[in-house]
């Protein structure tokens, strides 16, 4: 599932390539699973609205609409990409891609299509003149204060590795960056979230900023099917130093990486570096 960098990248993709374009038309596909919104109740409220932005909130890809290029938004089109959805900005001529569940024409020629071979990504519309706009449930890892984020793990039971994956708690971030961040930080992920030490947990605070904003700069993580707005691959599945590496040598240290599964994920670890 694309997280937290992976959502950012294509976000910023998409904001530059469409900022300013208008939807003239607005076609969905047959398959209900992908509509939070039923689909011909998002066609009426995105065609002839201006894309005035594109943001990341959590690991939606919020768009927000208006009237007109420099016009506070008054909707929003709100995308969750779920297991193997792909946001891309094409030319309307380009081969369409199976599973294409959504196609958005714009003003410019270009087109802005939804993909999504399992079907476990949502599109929902929002009119802000009659509904709240929209918000993550947990708070933001890349701003979050110091004081904030140790608050958060103060007192709970569950793994450290669950607490990071919990979206009540901090949006976006998921099995790649948990691993990632804890082997950083020098933990291990099975110790409890609430006997951490105020030390620690900022370790982990600041080794999760880290290693999101190097993916962010590197375009995601691409593992399985993630690409970026213009349909390129990421890179920072290049610099994993555990997840998917079971039985290769650490980075650091040359100790074989683990492979335990904790919170019903995979979970992957350095049993020499992390304590």
């Amino acid at each position: 599932m694309p997280e937290l960098p992976e959502v950012e990248t294509i976000a910023r993709g998409v904001h530059e390539r469409v900022r300013g374009d208008r939807i003239v038309q607005a076609w969905f596909g047959s398959h209900p699973q992908p509509f939070k919104t039923p689909r011909a109740r998002q066609a009426v409220g995105l065609e002839g609205r201006v894309f005035v932005a594109v943001h990341r909130t959590g690991k939606h890809i919020v768009c927000e609409l208006g009237p007109a290029p420099a016009a506070s938004p008054d909707a929003q089109w709100i995308v969750h990409l779920g297991m193997t959805g792909r946001l891309l900005v094409t030319a309307p001529e380009a081969p369409l891609a199976a599973h294409t569940h959504a196609r958005l024409g714009l003003e410019s020629g270009l087109e802005l299509r939804f993909v999504d071979p399992r079907r476990f990504g949502r599109l929902e519309f929002r009119d802000l003149g009659r509904s709240a706009a929209f918000a993550a449930s947990g708070d933001e890892p890349l701003s979050i204060a110091p004081k904030k984020f140790t608050a958060l793990f103060r007192g709970r039971r569950l793994s450290i590795k669950a607490a990071l994956l919990n979206q009540a708690l901090l949006s976006g971030v998921g099995n790649i960056y948990a691993d990632e961040s804890l082997f950083h930080a020098g933990i291990r992920p099975r110790r409890g979230a609430g006997r951490l030490t105020k030390a620690e947990l900022e370790r982990l605070r600041l080794a999760l900023c880290q290693v999101l904003e190097q993916a962010i700069r590197l375009g995601g993580s691409s593992v399985s099917d993630y690409v970026d707005a213009n349909g390129v691959r990421g890179f920072f599945q290049l610099e994993h130093c555990v997840y998917m590496r079971t039985g290769l040598p650490c980075r650091r240290c040359q100790t074989p990486i683990r492979r335990i599964l904790l919170a019903g994920r995979g979970t992957h670890f350095c049993p020499n570096c992390q304590h």
